[in-house]
Order: C-alpha cells, then structure tokens, then sequence
C-alpha cells in the first residue's frame, strides 16, 4: 500500500486536501468519488517553494501563466495536438524556471496524466479556477476553447491588476518623497540652522523653539519610533496571518472612504469574471462559487460566499442569497435576478465583471484625484510651517543687530 497525496473539491466547492493509502493512484480517486469528493489530483504531493511566495515572484508568476494560456490557445484553436502545443510553449518561454515547470506538465501528460491533473501537480502556477477550467474543456472536448476563455479571463485580470498598480505609483512617490523630505529638514538643515542660535545667545521665537524640539526629539528617539514601527508591522503581520485577525482586517479595508469603495468593485469584478468562466463551461453552480471565492483576495468577501453556497443548495438560486450577505454591492443580485429569469447566468456575470471593472477604474481614479491634492498640501504645511520658523528666526536675528 502506497499513501498519495491528494486535492479533491467538495459539493459545497471547498477544496479538500489530504493523503490517502491504496494501491494505485486511480484506486485513491475511485475512494475519494465514494466520499463525494471530486479528485483535482492524486499522486506525489508537490515540493514547497517559499521563495516563490515574494511579490516579485509572484507577479513573474502571473506573467508566465497569462503567456502559457495565450500560446496554448493560439496553438490549440489552429489545430496543434496537445504534447505538440506544450513542447512548443516550453520551447518559447524566456523563463529557463517555467520552461522546466512546462516539461515537467509534458512529461506527467505522456505519463498518462489527463492534462488537468497534470498542471494540478504545480498548484504554486495554475490556480484550482484554472485547473478546473481545464478539466471541463477535457470532457467536454473543447479544450482549445477553454483556453481560449482562460487567456480572456487572465488577460482581464492581468489588465485591471497593472491599472490598479500604475495608479497607485504616484501617490505612494508623493508619501515617499514628502517623508523623506521631512526627516532631511529634521535631522540635517534644522540641527545646522539651530547652531546659528547657540552662538547668539538669543531668545528664540516661539514656531523657531518648536521646530527645534522637534528636531530635537526625532534626532534623540529616533530609534524608538523605528523600533515602534516594527514592533507594529510585526504584530499587525502576525494579527492577520490568524483567521479571525485577517477577516476583520479585510472587513475594515472594505470600510476605507473611497478606498474601500474601490476594493469592493475590484474584488466583485474578480468574482463576476471567474464565475461567468467556470459556467460557461458546465461547472456546477456550487463548485463554481467555491472555486470563485478562493480566487478572491478579501476573505471577508470570500466567507459571505459560503452563504451564498449554502442557499444554492437549499434551492434558493444565487441572487437572493447574494442579496442577502451584503458583502457585494446591491446591483449584483439585480442583475442576478435578471440572469436567473433569462436564463442567461453566465453572459450576467460577463457583464457584471464588465461593469465592476470600469467601476474600479473609474473609483481609483476618485482615490487618486482626492488623496493626491491632500498629501500635497500635508506637505506643504508642514514644509512651509519649517520655512516660515527658519523665516522668523532670522527676522530676530537681524532685529537684535539693529
């Protein structure tokens, strides 16, 4: 008896993950469907690559797999066997650490994988939605159609995460610059300035007295308010590592004035887009949902998905009991009910990610046209407030020498 290792998803759409003693992989996945799982995977449980968990990594992730989706489509919709289409992509990636991630996809294929469990081994690159995605195309027989959706859906994705980014750049230089250029005021041109005073022997004005406290208390205790910090960022990383800590920390983000407005529509776009997938490929309605919910970045958000599962199964249908959790915005169980009555689930939800899209696009622009103005004239405050103290300072001094 052999002990492998397995992915398998409920009927609630949870994925389930364990290993499992039998002789052979396939009398493994013959258990697991008498237990009413689905098996994603079976066989030897994949290595851990903590270095792939850093950001950098991880967007060099997202990008290798948008090009492995985008090539296989090409390849398969012009009628390129499957071992062909992969040998291809392998041979074409730039990236030496997922050519090997590819061949080795090959090789567990003409091992006489099917090509879901295959990518399935290396769940760090292809996520369950994509898996699954790909295990719908194999039975049904449109794989390269699959794929061709998959490189829409990561495509989509892709494009809405880089706007997101490249909005927030400016902003974060503008906090950077700002602070920066108040520790140079504090620890370098106040301090020099202050000397002027000491040689005096002159009664300082009270803005010019302050200043120089400041600078005071920045120079001395420095070192406490670095310490303070980390001590903070410590225990707020370790606060939402737990799952309590990182639901409330997810419900408050969602709470954020004009921030938080944008999260929300960011995150019901990515929701809408998977779902509006997975049907469109004959995935059950309660799978989809759990698989959905694990492509979510807000656990708050994901968990309300949970009641939304429950109430599909109690035959409810997905509007009301989307309706009912309050976690979306109120126009998605509209159009729901809507795509219920028509029938027409998954052009809704295409047309929900559509409109949360624009939606995100256009609320990061009314966070970034209100915060930037406010950092600015932040800085300026306190920018002009050291200049108008050093200003004084020097009325007194040439007052005294007249």
């Amino acid at each position: 008896m052999t002990t492998f290792f397995f992915r398998a998803v409920a009927a609630d759409g949870k994925l389930r993950t364990g290993r499992l003693a039998g002789e052979t992989d396939k009398f493994v996945a013959r258990e697991l469907r008498k237990q009413g799982l689905t098996p994603v995977y079976v066989g030897v449980a994949p290595k851990k690559s903590y270095e792939l968990k850093l950001p950098a990594f991880a967007s060099g992730r997202r990008r290798d797999v948008l090009f492995f989706t985008q090539e296989m489509s090409t390849l398969l919709n012009a009628g390129v066997p499957l071992d062909r289409a992969l040998a291809i992509t392998a041979e074409l990636t730039e990236r030496p650490a997922f050519r090997v991630i590819v061949l080795d996809v090959l090789r567990v294929l003409k091992g006489g994988k099917p090509l879901a469990d295959s990518l399935a081994t290396h769940g760090e690159y292809f996520s369950d939605l994509f898996v699954n995605m790909v295990r719908a195309g194999e039975a049904s027989g449109a794989l390269a159609v699959v794929f061709e959706r998959l490189s829409e859906f990561e495509h989509s994705r892709d494009e809405l995460r880089n706007y997101i980014v490249s909005a927030m750049i400016y902003p974060a230089l503008l906090c950077l610059v700002g602070l920066a250029s108040v520790i140079i005021l504090l620890t370098f041109v106040v301090p020099r300035f202050a000397s002027l005073f000491e040689d005096s022997h002159m009664q300082m004005p009270l803005p010019t007295q302050i200043m120089l406290n400041v600078s005071n208390v920045v120079q001395t205790w420095w070192w406490v308010a670095a310490l303070a910090v980390a001590i903070g960022v410590t225990s707020l990383r370790l606060y939402i590592g737990t799952i309590k800590g990182r639901l409330r920390w997810d419900e408050w983000r969602l709470k954020l004035p004009l921030l938080g407005d944008a999260l929300r529509k960011a995150e019901t776009s990515r929701f809408a887009r998977a779902m509006a997938t997975l049907i469109a490929n004959t995935v059950p309605l309660v799978q989809a949902i759990g698989i959905s919910g694990a492509v979510l970045n807000n656990r708050y958000m994901a968990r309300g998905l949970e009641a939304v599962s429950q109430g599909v199964k109690r035959g409810e249908g997905i509007a009301a009991p989307i309706a009912k959790v309050g976690v979306f915005p109120p126009l998605v169980g509209h159009l729901l009910t809507v795509g219920e009555e028509t029938g027409r689930l998954d052009s809704m939800f295409t047309r929900m990610a559509d409109i949360y899209e624009e939606d995100t696009r256009a609320a990061i622009k009314r966070f970034t046209a209100v915060f930037e103005p406010i950092v600015i004239l932040v800085m300026g405050v306190i920018v002009g407030g050291f200049i108008l103290s050093i200003l004084v300072a020097i009325t007194s001094i040439n007052d005294v020498a007249i």
